[in-house]
């Protein structure tokens, strides 16, 4: 099977490299040309095999949903050369998470399982049930950690350790609900709840971007909207598009990150079904059609592309 586990090029005029979890970014002068590779993460680790396509799908869904929402915010994106492509403003990231849900569910569903009835410092009523719709969406940021595990962090926290400015941190709360909204609308146009999500900002020269990645199964939880209230009445699990599947599929073979746990064998067959479901959600979330870009070789193809867009 195909697949992009990593790139390792030397453009002209390169002034840096970082390896993310899944994308690998070259810095240029004023520009960032980030390629979304088809590593997998989950539990805050790179798993050992890659996913065909995964790459294409991730950056394809966040180019659509960064042209749809440009007028919220300005974002960081200019052009996408290639598939697994884009290139864009480069910013200073503001080094936390805009974490934002609809629903509870995933990790705040764990947090408050466990008794407790605050996230980030945002209170939670009694009485709630796992994926139950939450009274308002609320922000649980976290911090953006390079290595490890991002860590939650309430406002306050990130006000007193200046991360961001209190007006600065306004902006990022209004442009946050704005854009879940936006999200939330173009998921039920679909058939689909956007559940949770989060958002990355930078800013230069004063202005605040969207940076990064929007609305994508590795940073966002959706589910289906035909069967969520007869799923919720009835107890049982919601069928979900996101990257919780690899999750759930990890947790019921003994891996959540922890130290001294082995990831599960990644066999053929489970790594095809992983890219089949993030080729579903490509098609579910954008109501477009995936065509798979298999012209030459990957790598060469993606080096061709951004020789000739920075040139």
């Amino acid at each position: 099977m195909n697949s992009i586990p990593a790139t390792n090029f030397q453009f002209p005029g390169q002034t840096g490299f970082y390896k993310g979890k899944v994308r690998d970014v070259y810095s240029f002068e004023k520009r960032l040309v980030m390629i979304a590779t088809d590593r997998i993460s989950a539990f805050d680790v790179i798993l050992p095999r890659a996913i065909p396509y995964k790459g294409q799908v991730l950056n394809q869904i966040a180019a659509h949903f960064l042209n749809a929402t440009s007028d919220i915010v300005p974002n960081w994106l200019e052009e996408v050369p290639d598939p697994n492509v884009s290139i864009g403003i480069k910013c200073q990231a503001y080094p936390v998470e805009m974490v934002v849900r609809g629903y509870l569910a995933g990790h705040a569903w764990r947090e408050y399982k466990s008794g407790k009835r605050e996230v980030c410092g945002v209170a939670l009523p009694e009485g709630l049930k796992e994926n139950d719709k939450l009274p308002q969406p609320i922000i649980t940021p976290t911090t953006k950690a390079h290595e490890g595990h991002d860590e939650d962090i309430s406002r306050e926290q990130i006000l007193a350790q200046g991360l961001a400015s209190e007006d600065e941190y306004e902006h990022l709360e209004r442009y946050t609900l704005a854009l879940f909204a936006k999200g939330t609308e173009m998921a039920a146009d679909q058939g689909l709840i956007l559940v949770d999500t989060k958002y990355e900002f930078g800013q230069l020269d004063g202005t605040i971007y969207l940076i990064d990645e929007i609305h994508t199964p590795d940073s966002s939880r959706y589910f289906y909207k035909d069967t969520y209230e007869e799923n919720q009445r009835a107890g049982v699990s919601q069928k979900q598009l996101s990257k919780e599947f690899v999750r759930e599929w990890l947790i019921e073979n003994g891996f959540q990150g922890k130290d001294g746990q082995t990831v599960p064998e990644m066999t053929d067959e489970k790594v095809l079904s992983i890219s089949e479901r993030y080729i579903e959600l490509f098609e579910k979330v954008t109501g477009m059609k995936f065509q798979k870009n298999n012209l030459g070789h990957p790598l060469e193809r993606i080096e061709k592309a951004i020789l000739r867009a920075m040139a």
